[in-house]
Order: structure tokens, then C-alpha cells, then sequence
């Protein structure tokens, strides 16, 4: 028999999901429309043409959602404050109404011994600001500070731990540069001048946050840092790999961590840009002290170097496009990584999220990290009983669990983790096609119906030690 997988005591087990996936209700008290609204309803740009309108309707559920997280045995819920629904044009003074949601949302969580774990921006600029420019123009990041600012006078007193961005790579890349993510523009230079206006964004937004809660909080920013390996150690392969990892990786960890961009990313993008946006100072600004470090993880990358890129596959996983979201690196290639994948088509390979936290472990010494994403999509459906059995994703969870506790014991503070996601929601451009909760919801009724993967969990996060992968 194998050793039981436990964890420490104090280990964190959560679940995730971001505002314009679950909440719904895109036109009450005062809300007015972000990108993916209007990303949603351009025809062509989502699966089937869907859109966020009512999602899971979370607004008006999300009593019922709290309590049952309880039943699930949760420590911890991350969830996602929409920019829109607070702030309707991304400035001035915020909208009570909207605010009040998450006050009730925090106290419900609270009221049932829950941790809230705030994310400022998960994707859902205000269309306002988008008209004015978007993250490609500088001030979006000092709107995003005023918007932190606001948010923290009024949630700082209950929520303890914050995070400023998911997944800026997504934001600027796939927002600006594939334009397979929502404002959907295909401008390689515009994408790089948001990535560095997200960092400035999250650095004012540090700033503006430690200004406006009790000293106890933390900061933290959640990035989708990729594991980028690499077909051989041919020089122009290794070659193709640090292009890769500085457009995945560098560009965010950079500033953020170091206080510096890799002087290889300005080297690979200097047929694209001249980098004159980032300014002097704007490098102290972004590198504020961390308190936490989140890493989301699904899949690896295999990257090896092209005389040119072919379509196909593409490493991000976020869909296809004819417009690259590696801007300097149109000679390098993509592989698909061997061995099962998910309904994604990403494939499954823990060792990744091993390598991933380990490197973070070494990057940034000291810094406790949080798995803030992890999961997978599979096409669950209810048994004639209604139930819902998801043996492939209880495996996928073991596994990775145990990658994590792997890294635990080599030494990493991995302090918690935010399984993705805690209910099925609209998946961005995907739209409904794709489950990745642990939580079925049926469209059509919106009913929830705990997948066997979420007792599964449950019962991790009641006991602290991974139960067997069952098949039933």
C-alpha cells in the first residue's frame, strides 16, 4: 500500500471562479458593460455566440453557492470583483450598489467560517476605459490604482487576502496580440505596452491597497506562469525556449520579482517595439514587496525553433488564431506534449506544477505560494439518477495534489490551493462547452449538483490527506 498524501494542518483548500464566469446580472444596480460583454455579443467571437448575461446567476444565488461550499468542507473561496459593477466607467466614485454585493457576498463567506481571497482583475476592463485605449495606454494603470484603492477602503476591514491580477499574460496576449481574448485586437506591439501597463497596474494597485487596509493583509498577484520545455538541447531550440519563457514568464516575473525586464525580451521584441512607454521610475513602482505569490498551472509547453511557425496547436491553450500572442518569436514552434489530455486538449502532466513551484521556490526565496489555479475540463454529464461521476478528474486532482505536496516536501511554502473551478461557468470563448467545476450546473435550470470529484475534495480538505482515486 501506498503512503497516504497529507498535508500540513494549516493548508489552504479552496475553489475559484471570476466575476463575469459566474455572476450574471450584467445590467443591474448600476453595472455597465466590460470588454467581455461586448467581446461576447460581437458575432464570431465566442462558441455558439454565448455570453456572460446570466452565466450561473451567482448575483442572485450566491447564498445558496456560499452554503454550499460549506457542505464541501471549504476553507477558502477566491472570487473576483467585476471593475464595472463597482466603478461603471472606470473612474470617479463607486457605485454603492455594487459594492454591497461583495460586502453581503464577504459576510455570507464569513458568516460560514470561509476565507475570502479578493482578485481585483480578472479580465473584465470597463468598456469606458477600452474606448480610451485599454491597457495599451498608460492610464488604465493609474484608473486600476484609484479602483484598488476604492475596493480596499471598503472590503479591507473582512477580506484579508488580496490579489491584484489573474493572469496578465492572458490579458495582454491573447487581449491584444491573438485577439483570441476579449477586446479581440491582433497588434503585436500594443500587446507588449499592456503587458508592461498591467505590471504598472499591479504595482500602483500594491501601493494603493497597503494605503488603504490594515497592515494584516497581503498582496498577492496570480500569474499563469508557463513550464516551457524544449524538443532538444539544440542551441537553436534552447534559443527558441528563452524566447518563449521571457514573452510567458519574464516579462511579469520580471518587474515584479527582480525589478527588471530580461534584457532578452528586449532583444527578441526589438523589431516590434522600443519599450519608450516604460518610463524612468516605473521599474521601483512595479516591484513592490509581495506577501504571496499565486501560480496558476494546467499544462506544460514543448517549444523547439521553426524557419517558420505552422498552424497548429498553440501553447497557451486559449484558442486558435492567425495572429501569434508571441510577438519576436514567430520562428519558434509548438509541439503537442505527450499523454492524456483533458477536453481541452491540454495534456495532463503533473510534474509540471512540481517543476513550476519549484522554480518559483528558487526565484523568489521566502515568498509563500498559493496554487491559485489548478483543474481541468472534462464532458461530465448526470447518470439516469442524476448524479454526476468524474472519475478522470478526481485522478487529474490526486495527481496534481500530489505534485504539490511533492514540492512541499523538497522545501517550497506552498501555503494553500484554489482548485478551478468551483462550479461549471462560461468559459470565456469557449462559452458553456467546456466544464471545468467540480459543481455541475444545468444550463437550463441553473440547479447544482456536486460532481463526484467535489466530494472527492471535500473530503481532502475535511481530512487533509488525499483519499484513493476511486472510478465511481
Amino acid at each position: 500500500m501506498p503512503e497516504p498524501v497529507t498535508f500540513p494542518p494549516a493548508f489552504l483548500w479552496g475553489a475559484a471562479t471570476s466575476a463575469y464566469q459566474i455572476e450574471g446580472a450584467v445590467r443591474e444596480d448600476g453595472r455597465t458593460p466590460s470588454i467581455w460583454d461586448t467581446f461576447s455579443h460581437t458575432p464570431g467571437k465566442t462558441a455558439g455566440g454565448e455570453h456572460g448575461d446570466i452565466a450561473v446567476d451567482h448575483y442572485h444565488r450566491y447564498r445558496d453557492d456560499v452554503a454550499l461550499m460549506a457542505e464541501l468542507g471549504l476553507g477558502a473561496y477566491r472570487f473576483s470583483v467585476s471593475w464595472s459593477r463597482v466603478q461603471p466607467t472606470g473612474r470617479g466614485p463607486a457605485i454603492q450598489r455594487g459594492l454591497d454585493f461583495y460586502r453581503r457576498l464577504v459576510d455570507e463567506l464569513l458568516a460560514h467560517g470561509i476565507k475570502p481571497a479578493l482578485t481585483l482583475y480578472h479580465w473584465d476592463l470597463p468598456q469606458e476605459l477600452e474606448d480610451a485605449g485599454g491597457w495599451p495606454e498608460r492610464d488604465t494603470a493609474l484608473r486600476f490604482a484609484e479602483y484598488a484603492q476604492i475596493v480596499g477602503e471598503a472590503l479591507g476591514d473582512r477580506v484579508e487576502q488580496w490579489i491584484t491580477l489573474n493572469e496578465p499574460w492572458c490579458s495582454a496576449f491573447l487581449g491584444y496580440g491573438s485577439g483570441v481574448h476579449a477586446p479581440g485586437r491582433t497588434d503585436a506591439a500594443a500587446s507588449l505596452k499592456a503587458a508592461h501597463h498591467l505590471n504598472l497596474a499591479h504595482g500602483l494597485g500594491t501601493s494603493a491597497l497597503r494605503a488603504a487596509m490594515p497592515a494584516r493583509n497581503t498582496v498577492a498577484v496570480s500569474l499563469n506562469s508557463s513550464v516551457i520545455r524544449t524538443v532538444s538541447q539544440d542551441p537553436a531550440d534552447l534559443s527558441a525556449g528563452q524566447r518563449i519563457d521571457d514573452l510567458a514568464n519574464g516579462v511579469f516575473h520580471g518587474p515584479m520579482l527582480n525589478g527588471a525586464y530580461p534584457e532578452t525580451l528586449f532583444e527578441a521584441t526589438s523589431s516590434v517595439t522600443d519599450w519608450s512607454y516604460v518610463l524612468d521610475g516605473d521599474l521601483e513602482l512595479i516591484h513592490q514587496p509581495l506577501d504571496a505569490l499565486g501560480l496558476n498551472y494546467y499544462t506544460p509547453a514543448l517549444v523547439s525553433a521553426a524557419e517558420s511557425t505552422p498552424t497548429g496547436p498553440r501553447a497557451d491553450g486559449h484558442g486558435a488564431s492567425s495572429y501569434s500572442p508571441w510577438p519576436g518569436a514567430d520562428d519558434v514552434m509548438f509541439h503537442q506534449t505527450p499523454g492524456e489530455r483533458t477536453e481541452m486538449g491540454w495534456t495532463i502532466d503533473p510534474t509540471g506544477l512540481h517543476e513550476l513551484i519549484m522554480r518559483y521556490s528558487r526565484l523568489a526565496p521566502g515568498l509563500p505560494l498559493y496554487i491559485t489555479e489548478n483543474g481541468a475540463a472534462y464532458d461530465d454529464k448526470p447518470d439516469p439518477d442524476g448524479r454526476v461521476h468524474d472519475p478522470e478528474r478526481i485522478a487529474y486532482l490526486h495527481g496534481h495534489l500530489s505534485a504539490v505536496r511533492r514540492a512541499i516536501t523538497d522545501g517550497a511554502d506552498v501555503r494553500g490551493y484554489f482548485l478551478w473551478s468551483l462550479m461549471d461557468n462560461f468559459e470565456w470563448a469557449y462559452g458553456y462547452g467546456k466544464r471545468f467545476g467540480a459543481v455541475y450546473v444545468d444550463y437550463s435550470t441553473l440547479a447544482r449538483t456536486p460532481k463526484s470529484s467535489a466530494h472527492w475534495y471535500a473530503q481532502a480538505a475535511r481530512t487533509g490527506e488525499l483519499p484513493p482515486v476511486t472510478t465511481e
